[in-house]
């Protein structure tokens, strides 16, 4: 079975992702995700990493559809398709208000109706097309191409999942419970009405350690961060699909962050029980799932998390 390894964008020390992707080559996982958010630009880095590997697939995990033009974001594409050998892999989310008000000065509006006109500009453009103007006149192809990229979604909600069935090669939800996958994949096979339904890739954040306090105390900073820090997004969602207690106490901050919570977002606990999370995804219809690696973690840290849930035994490096 297919295991991928993502970092978030949290995580911006240049030899950590570079060591991070060498290292998932190393033990054969299929692919490796850059997010990218406010620290570096995603696609130069995965060009370096690129250059450093030859098999893993490479790609965004995930890009804002804020920061740059559908033009660009071909661009991009097609770039890092060539510099990989056909390895390129395009990762597309709706992101954030602050991300995108706050770094990148555009109003976050319609962010569903912007993910879905991204995504089918962009293909457009791998595929040859002329670029399609807002202004009505006549647009340009790309130079180079056409491009094979396959194109993945972050999407939560039923009407972003429905645009990733329409459009996309794959769906990549983030802290998306693994009780509610099968619903989304529902969701994905009304939307994907004559063409191939869309690789199932949630991207799963781990907390694995030999220490069961340390796991569980990491486990509980996934939650608790993305819930309490980056905006109302991720605790709407859950509430929506059915954890209304469970968000609540979190957001209270009263209790320790509920065991339900733990077992349906997170790959967590020793290197036995993290292997029975992955399992769980796979067995929940999961195709390739991205184990998520905490960010500002030590190397060695980092190494006995890939270690763990490597799906081919390799020598250390």
């Amino acid at each position: 079975m297919s295991l991928a390894v993502g970092l978030t964008p949290l995580e911006t020390r240049r030899d950590v992702v570079l060591h991070v992707a060498g290292r998932a080559e190393s033990l054969g996982y299929d692919a490796f995700f850059l997010a990218e958010g406010w620290g570096h630009d995603a696609s130069v880095l995965l060009a370096e990493v690129a250059t450093r590997t030859s098999r893993i697939r490479i790609g965004t995990g995930v890009l804002n559809v804020w920061g740059r033009s559908a033009a660009q974001i071909a661009m991009l594409a097609t770039s890092l398709h060539e510099i990989s050998q056909g390895r390129f892999v395009l990762g597309l989310g709706a992101g954030s208000p602050t991300l995108a008000e706050g770094l990148h000065d555009v109003e976050f509006r319609a962010p569903v109706q912007r993910l879905a006109a991204m995504a089918r500009q962009v293909r457009a453009l791998l595929a040859g097309e002329r670029v399609s103007l807002g202004n009505g006149g006549r647009g340009l192809r790309l130079a180079v191409g056409p491009s094979p990229v396959p194109i993945m979604l972050a999407a939560l909600g039923p009407a972003a999942i429905r645009v990733c069935g329409e459009v996309a090669d794959g769906w990549s939800p983030f802290l998306f419970p693994v009780s509610a996958l099968q619903d989304g994949i529902r969701v994905l096979e009304a939307s994907a009405v004559g063409r191939a339904l869309p690789q199932v890739c949630p991207c799963v954040p781990a907390a694995v350690s030999p220490d069961p306090d340390q796991a569980r105390s990491l486990a509980s900073w996934w939650v608790e961060f993305y819930l309490t820090r980056m905006g109302p997004l991720y605790a709407t969602r859950l509430r929506q699909l059915g954890f209304v207690a469970a968000v609540d106490e979190v957001m209270a901050g009263t209790v320790r962050t509920p065991e339900i919570l733990l077992d349906e977002l997170i790959v967590w606990g020793d290197a036995a029980a993290a292997r029975e999370g992955v399992e769980r995804c796979y067995a929940a219809g999961a195709d390739m799932p991205v184990i998520t690696l905490p960010p500002n973690r030590s190397v060695e840290e980092l190494d006995y998390i890939l270690d763990a849930l490597a799906p081919a035994v390799a020598p250390r490096a």
